[in-house]
């Protein structure tokens, strides 16, 4: 598997839409849902079927559907035992600070040829916010599972987590809402890349964190624990801020309609 990058400088905010933003012990950074009908663009999370796997004649007849629609040149291509390689991108959408190893220069060609571990090169670990808009392309196996993919991403990006805490959705959207369904573990997505098409708004790939209801505290390292409580710490700082900044303007707006009404004539 190969990987190709397209990032952009922007950074994982704290500071936006803290109204209805919230942490839990047993979960993290979800916002609030709304108990009314869902609006457009709502996100929802879906179940369905597995299609039948297609016959090597059937998955020609694709490539070759799959190949005509193609405008960048990412092709997929049949080999002679009935496999193929093609292109997926994964869009990165983590909201947790990511473990990386401390010091240690950035994966040369060299590295990433000769599958050189920068990360076993030192003990020392930090923690930062990867950017919410990163895109990786990678070029992979119809036998690439999900579980390679997310092994292969973090390793790109020498994280050192356990793969265990993230999972690969494949994002669709439909009647004017985004839908999200997590991948299993076994799951191909090139397989799912050829019956979708290239379009990536019929079909994208995005990695997230991995919520199965309760937190293993255990796996987080010791830098981790401590960024989640300085996070803990300026969220509710900045909660009390705004409910101060809230009541004050009500205060205000009180003392505004009593002075109004003390000066109107009885």
């Amino acid at each position: 598997m190969t990987i190709g990058s397209s990032m952009s400088s922007g950074y994982c905010s704290l500071d936006e839409d803290l109204e209805d933003c919230f942490f839990t012990a047993k979960t993290s950074f979800f916002r609030s849902t709304p108990s009314k009908v869902p609006a457009k663009n709502v996100t929802q999370t879906v179940e369905e079927e597995k299609p039948e796997p297609p016959t090597i004649q059937e998955i020609k007849q694709r490539i070759e559907k799959y190949n005509a629609k193609v405008t960048n040149c990412l092709l997929m291509k049949l080999n002679d035992d009935g496999t193929y390689t093609g292109f997926i991108k994964v869009h990165l959408k983590l909201r947790r600070p990511v473990t990386v190893p401390a010091g240690i220069r950035p994966q040369s060609i060299y590295d990433a040829l000769k599958e050189v571990n920068l990360a076993d090169m030192t003990d020392k670990r930090t923690s930062f916010y990867l950017p919410l808009d990163a895109i990786k392309q990678l070029h992979i196996s119809s036998t690439t599972t999900v579980s390679e993919v997310i092994q292969g991403l973090l390793k790109k990006f020498m994280v050192v987590d356990n793969p265990q805490k993230f999972a690969l959705f494949k994002e669709m959207r439909k009647d004017g809402q985004v839908l999200f369904q997590k991948l299993p573990l076994t799951e191909c997505p090139l397989y799912l890349r050829l019956l979708a098409g290239p379009d990536t708004d019929v079909l994208s790939f995005v990695l997230k964190e991995n919520e199965t209801g309760e937190v293993e505290w255990d796996a987080f390292s010791i830098p981790e624990l401590q960024n989640f409580l300085m996070i803990l710490d300026k969220e509710e700082k900045d909660k009390i801020q705004q409910v101060q900044r809230k009541y004050e303007k009500f205060k205000q707006r009180l003392q505004q309609t009593l002075k109004e009404a003390r000066g109107k004539p009885g």
